[in-house]
């Protein structure tokens, strides 16, 4: 078993998300008063729901999957079916996302090139106008 303190170490998360992943019935740990008790199989979901964070999974999913498998002992074809469709889902929205930020990558490029080529100008006439203003000055002195 494992106090809340002690998975919040381990898995480098706040008690405070911990609760929270208890108040959203993802995880369920036994009381003793007022302290929680966490079985192990409640360490195995935290790291699946914080897994699942990482892949860009809702926490709306990550307790249906639970759900699923909470209506068997071991699965089932539904539960698997399920997940391969979430992550054909999330790999559609990173590819999008790999897309757009190449996208985004191009037009700054081009909006830097552009930058660049407009300073070389503005620098390249201000050397010019350099000799005439001087020479401007000497003039007026005399």
């Amino acid at each position: 078993t494992y106090s809340i303190s002690e998975l919040a170490k381990e898995f480098d998360v706040t008690t405070r998300s911990i609760r929270f992943y208890e108040d959203q019935e993802l995880l369920r740990p036994t009381r003793r008063g007022q302290t929680r008790i966490f079985s192990s199989k409640d360490r195995v979901r935290l790291k699946l729901i914080l897994r699942g964070k990482r892949m860009g999974f809702s926490l709306a999913e990550t307790k249906e999957l639970f759900d699923l498998w909470d209506e068997t002992l071991s699965g089932n074809e539904k539960q698997l079916l399920k997940m391969l469709t979430i992550l054909e889902n999330k790999r559609a929205q990173l590819e999008q996302q790999k897309n757009d930020i190449a996208q985004a990558e191009m037009e700054m490029d081009t909006a830097e090139a552009r930058c660049r080529e407009a300073l070389a100008e503005l620098q390249k006439k201000k050397k010019q106008q350099a000799p005439a203003k001087e020479e401007a000055r000497q003039t007026a002195e005399n």
